[in-house]
């Protein structure tokens, strides 16, 4: 008999231990807007200045949502509100357009848990991609909902729906016009809605001109550690520039532009989406981790670096694992991204030379 109660009062301690440990559990957050050729001297101090704020705000978006106890799934979602209402960045208001004028957004999220996992395509909509990404998650049978079906669906569930007018800005605009006009293709009539043609220059794409080179990336995504010692991962975008109407990137592929696991990492990638649908960048970083045992910087390296420049690819991504490491690859000459850790200060940064 004493050894039971000898085994039970062990078994209590234990539990409280773990117990302690998980309520104990330090959050982390890491958040990109985008890889390309991101050079000091183009963006210049304003447009620097204005990217930093905006990265800082949408990690402390996030965070104010880990710090109240709240889960990964919830802070990823929170985090990418913020940057699609953030002309900015080439998501939700600010995504570009298409070939015809048309704004058509990607977006996914999983659940590191569960696996589970929700995505949206070709959405014209729909105020939050992102949260239409969660709803098909949560509220459906299915992972991916595509085009007119997937806003009705959201539509269905409340979310906000706005007209192409709110998407719509016109540095996104005058730089569609620049691409088209130097490949000798048609310019499409002005959205229905909008503000007449400015009488002045406006600068391209705000500080960052996706028109200027073919390696520009412009996507948002956000991976996070809970308390709980869960992950998540999240990505919205507004796709490629010009694309022809229907194309879809990776930021929609579960494995390609998002994945999330428990047992391996959370990554969130940016970049030529062919090359990441091709080799499943996200999941293969996390594949790297959970079967070769490789630290998760070296993970994503040997992904970005090796694996996808093979294949004349560019971008980068953001990971996280279970036990906090993070990770930011890109082998583009920038990538707008930060990090943030329970108890520490918030990282940002823009250049490859900086950490």
């Amino acid at each position: 008999m004493k050894r039971f109660w000898l085994a039970v009062a062990t078994m209590a301690v234990c539990t409280a231990a773990g117990a302690q440990q998980a309520a104990t559990h330090k959050w982390t957050i890491v958040v990109h807007g985008g890889a390309g050729v991101i050079e000091r001297v183009a963006l210049g101090p304003e447009g620097d200045k204005a990217y930093r704020k905006s990265l800082t705000e949408a990690t402390m978006a996030g965070a104010k949502i880990l710090d109240a106890g709240g889960t990964a799934l919830d802070a990823v979602e929170a985090t990418l509100h913020v940057l699609e209402d953030d002309p900015l960045f080439n998501a939700g208001r600010g995504a570009v357009f298409t070939a015809e004028g048309k704004n058509e957004m990607d977006s996914s999220i999983m659940d590191g848990a569960t696996l589970k996992a929700g995505a949206v395509a070709g959405v014209t909509k729909t105020r939050h991609p992102i949260s239409l990404a969660r709803a098909v998650m949560d509220k459906s049978p299915y992972v991916m909902m595509v085009g007119p079906g997937a806003d009705n669906f959201g539509a269905k569930q409340g979310l906000k729906q706005e007209p192409p007018s709110w998407f719509f800005t016109e540095s996104r605009w005058q730089a569609l016009v620049k691409q088209l006009a130097k490949e000798g293709k048609p310019i499409p009539p002005r959205p229905e809605g909008v503000p007449p043609e400015p009488g002045k220059t406006v600068p391209v794409a705000f500080y960052y001109d996706e028109a200027a080179d073919p390696r520009s990336h412009g996507t948002t995504g956000v991976v996070v550690l809970d308390r709980n010692g869960n992950l998540a991962a999240g990505t919205s975008t507004g796709g490629l520039q010009g694309k022809m109407p229907g194309r879809v990137g990776d930021s929609p592929i579960i494995g390609a532009g998002t994945y999330a696991s428990n047992q391996s990492c959370a990554v969130s990638a940016t970049g030529s989406g062919e090359y990441f649908i091709r080799l499943g960048v996200a999941r293969e970083i996390c594949n790297l981790v959970r079967f070769k045992g490789m630290k998760i910087q070296d993970a994503a390296d040997e992904v970005i670096h090796h694996e996808l420049e093979a294949l004349h690819g560019d971008g980068g991504v953001i990971a996280l694992t279970p036990d906090g490491q993070t990770a930011f690859s890109f082998n583009t000459p920038g990538m707008f991204r930060a990090r943030l850790a329970e108890g520490g200060k918030i990282t940002v940064g823009i250049y490859n030379d900086e950490q």
